[in-house]
C-alpha cells in the first residue's frame, strides 16, 4: 500500500513550536526576586493594593527581560515601564472624568491609535505601545483605593527593581571566572564570530542560506547589545572601546564569508579555525594568539585572509577605531509610525481595543478591563501569527486558571498568594519560550494579584474574558479588512529601499569600507525583519495566508540581489573590477526586482590588489 506523510497545517506547526535555547537561569532569578519579595512586604505592610501595582510592573518587565547587555536592557526595559506607568496615569483619570461608557471607548479608541502606530517603530516602541494600553485598561478598570499618580509610581518602581537586579547581578560569565563588565555585549559580539564560523563550515553545503540568515541575526542582537545608552557620547573606557573594535571588525569577516556562500560549490576545511579562535578570545577579553591563515585562492579567499589579519590585529592592540551603527533620526521614526505600517496597524488596534472597551462596558462587570487588556496582545501580529496567538492564548488561560483555581482551595491566604505570584514571576523568563506556556502563567500571576487586591476568586470568569477577545478580534480585527496584515509589504518596501542604497553605493564608485559595511547591515537587517513578517503571515489561516502570497519569491530575489552585491564588492576591493559572471548575476536580480537601469556595475581600471580602497591593517605578528 502507498504511504502518505500526513502534515500538520502551517498555522498548527506553528502553534504547537516552542523556541529551543538554554534555561535563563539568570532571568528566573530576577524574576522571583522581583515579584514575590514586592507583594510579601506589601501584605506585611497592610497595604495589598500598593503591592499590586508593583508586582505588576515586575511581571511586565520580566516579558521584555531577554539575554542582551546591561545597557540596552535599560532601554529595553526601562522605556516600556515609563509607558506603562504613564497608561495607568491616564487610565486612573479617564475613568474619573469620563463616567459615561460611550466617552471611555472614545478614549481608548484614541490611544489604541497612538499605541499601535507607536508599536510600528520597533521592538522596544511595540513593547511601549503594548504596556501602555495594557495598564491604560488595568488603571480605568482595577477598584483598588490608590490613586493614579501613586499607582503610577508604583509601577514604575516595580519595573525599576527588575531592573536595578538585571544591571547589578552578576551574569553567567562573570560567575564563571570571566570579567563582569560588558558580559553581554561580549557574549553577543562572540556569537557573531561563532555565527561567521559557521557559515564558512557551511560553504557548498545546502546549509550556507540558514547559517547566512542566522549570522545576520547575531549581527543584529550584537549591534542592539553595544547600542544602549551611555553617559557620554564616545565609548568611555579601554574595555569598551575594544569590545566595540571586535564587533567592527567582524563586519568584513562577515562579508568575505557571505561572498563565499554565494561564489563557492565546494566545502572550505578548516576557514572555520580562526573565527573560533576569535570568539573564544571575546569572551575571555584576551588576545586572539595566532591563527591559521587560509589560502588566498581567490578575491572572497584573500578578502577572508584579510579580515583575519585585520581582527588579529584589532584583537592584540586594541586600536582599530571602533564602528558604531546609525542611530535613526527622530524625523525617520517619525515616518515610520505615521507610514503605511504605522497606519495600518493603529486603525487596527484602536478599533479592537475600542470595540472590546465597548463590549466589555455593555456586559457591566467588575473585570471588565480584563478584555481590552487581552485584546491588545492578540492584535499584534509581531507576537505571532492571528490563528497561532487565539489557540495559545485560549488554551494557556485555561490552563493558568486551572492550576490556579486548584492552588488558590489547597494553599493559605494571604501567604499562599504571594507563593503562587513569586513562582510565576520566576517562571516567566521560561514560558516565553512559548506563547500559551507564557499566558498560563501570566494567568495564574494575575489572578493572585487580583485576589490579594481584595477580588474573589474568578479563574472560570476569566476564561470566559479571553474568549470573548479572541471573537473579538478575529471578528473585528481581522475578517473585514481586505489587505493583508503585519506589515509585509511596507517591511518589504523598507528592504527594497535598503538594497538599492547597498547596491548603488558598492557599484557607483563610491569609496569607503566603513560606509559600505553599515549600508550592508541596515540591507540585511530590513531584510531580515521582512523575512520575518513573510514567515509569520505564511503562518496564518489559509485566507490570511493567500493576502501576502508571493512575498517569500520577492524576499528571496532581494537575497541574492544583496549577496551578490556582497560578492561585487569584495571583488572591486581585491582587483578593481567584477566579473562578467557576478556582473550579470547581480543585473539579473536587479531586473527581476525593478531595479534594472538603475545600475551599470561597469568595469573599473586594473589595480594592485586591495590598495583601490583604503586597505585593512598589515599583518600582525599574531598569525600564524
Amino acid at each position: 500500500m502507498p504511504q502518505y506523510a500526513v502534515s500538520a497545517p502551517p498555522w498548527l506547526r506553528h502553534a504547537l513550536t516552542a523556541q529551543a535555547g538554554p534555561v535563563p537561569w539568570d532571568a528566573v532569578l530576577r524574576g522571583a526576586l522581583a515579584c514575590g519579595p514586592l507583594l510579601l512586604a506589601a501584605v506585611l505592610a497592610d497595604r495589598p493594593g500598593a503591592g499590586v501595582f508593583a508586582a505588576l510592573g515586575a511581571m511586565l518587565a520580566g516579558v521584555n527581560d531577554r539575554p542582551g547587555s546591561r545597557r540596552a536592557a535599560v532601554t529595553r526595559l526601562g522605556a516600556p515601564a515609563l509607558a506603562g506607568g504613564l497608561g495607568l496615569l491616564l487610565g486612573t483619570e479617564t475613568a474619573q472624568q469620563a463616567p459615561h461608557a460611550w466617552q471611555l471607548s472614545a478614549v481608548f479608541v484614541l490611544c489604541g491609535l497612538i499605541g499601535g502606530t507607536l508599536s510600528a517603530v520597533g521592538p522596544v516602541a511595540s513593547a511601549c505601545g503594548t504596556q501602555f494600553l495594557v495598564t491604560t485598561a488595568v488603571g480605568a478598570g482595577m477598584p483598588l483605593p490608590e490613586p493614579a499618580g501613586e499607582r503610577a509610581l508604583l509601577f514604575v518602581a516595580g519595573a525599576g527593581l527588575l531592573l536595578v537586579l538585571r544591571i547589578a547581578l552578576p551574569g553567567r560569565a562573570a560567575r564563571s571566572g570571566g570579567p563582569r563588565r560588558f558580559d553581554g555585549e561580549r557574549a553577543a559580539v562572540a556569537a557573531v564570530y561563532d555565527a561567521v564560523a559557521a557559515l564558512l563550515e557551511a560553504v557548498g553545503t545546502p546549509a550556507a542560506s540558514t547559517r547566512r540568515a542566522a549570522l545576520t541575526a547575531a549581527l543584529d542582537h550584537a549591534q542592539d547589545a553595544l547600542s544602549g545608552p551611555r553617559l557620554r557620547r564616545t565609548a568611555s573606557t579601554a574595555a569598551e572601546r575594544r569590545v566595540h573594535a571586535q564587533y567592527a571588525a567582524a563586519l568584513p569577516l562577515a562579508e568575505a564569508a557571505t561572498a563565499l556562500a554565494w561564489s563557492r560549490h565546494a566545502p572550505l576545511p578548516g576557514a572555520a579555525v580562526g573565527p573560533r579562535r576569535l570568539a573564544t578570545a571575546v569572551r575571555a577579553a584576551a588576545p586572539a594568539g595566532p591563527l591559521p591563515a587560509p589560502s588566498r585562492g581567490d578575491a572572497a579567499l584573500c578578502a577572508l585572509d584579510d579580515a583575519l589579519l585585520h581582527a588579529a590585529d584589532t584583537f592584540d592592540k586594541g586600536t582599530a577605531q571602533a564602528l558604531h551603527a546609525r542611530r535613526p533620526a527622530p524625523s525617520a521614526v517619525l515616518r515610520k509610525a505615521i507610514g503605511p505600517a504605522g497606519r495600518e496597524y493603529g486603525v487596527r488596534v484602536a478599533v479592537c481595543y475600542g470595540t472590546a472597551t465597548a463590549v466589555a462596558q455593555a456586559l457591566d462587570h467588575t473585570h471588565w478591563y480584563w478584555l481590552p487588556a487581552t485584546a491588545v496582545f492578540l492584535v499584534k501580529p509581531d507576537l505571532g501569527p492571528l490563528a497561532s496567538r487565539v489557540l495559545c492564548r485560549a488554551l494557556g488561560t485555561v490552563v493558568g486558571a486551572a492550576l490556579f483555581a486548584g492552588l488558590a482551595a489547597l494553599l493559605p491566604q494571604p501567604a499562599g498568594l504571594v507563593a503562587v505570584a513569586g513562582a510565576c514571576g520566576a517562571l516567566i523568563p521560561v514560558a516565553a519560550r512559548h506563547f500559551a506556556a507564557q499566558t498560563a502563567a501570566v494567568t495564574a500571576l494575575v489572578l493572585a494579584l487580583a485576589m490579594l487586591g481584595g477580588e474573589p476568586q474568578m479563574a472560570w470568569v476569566r476564561c470566559g474574558e479571553t474568549l470573548l477577545a479572541c471573537a473579538v478580534v478575529l471578528v473585528v480585527g481581522h475578517v473585514p479588512w481586505p489587505h493583508e496584515s503585519g506589515g509585509v509589504t511596507a517591511r518589504l518596501t523598507a528592504a527594497r529601499a535598503a538594497i538599492h542604497v547597498y547596491v548603488h553605493h558598492v557599484l557607483a564608485e563610491h569609496d569607503g569600507r566603513a560606509d559600505r559595511w553599515t549600508l550592508r547591515r541596515e540591507a540585511y537587517r530590513t531584510l531580515a525583519e521582512a523575512r520575518a513578517a513573510i514567515d509569520r503571515a505564511a503562518a496564518e489561516l489559509p485566507p490570511l495566508a493567500r493576502r501576502t502570497a508571493g512575498a517569500e519569491r520577492t524576499a528571496a530575489a532581494l537575497e541574492r540581489l544583496a549577496d551578490a552585491t556582497t560578492a561585487c564588492a569584495v571583488h572591486l576591493d581585491d582587483s578593481g573590477h567584477i566579473p562578467a559572471p557576478q556582473a550579470a548575476a547581480t543585473c539579473h536580480e536587479a531586473q527581476l526586482l525593478g531595479l534594472a537601469g538603475e545600475f551599470r556595475p561597469l568595469p573599473r581600471p586594473a589595480t594592485t590588489g586591495s590598495a583601490a580602497k583604503e586597505p585593512l591593517p598589515a599583518r600582525s605578528s599574531s598569525r600564524a
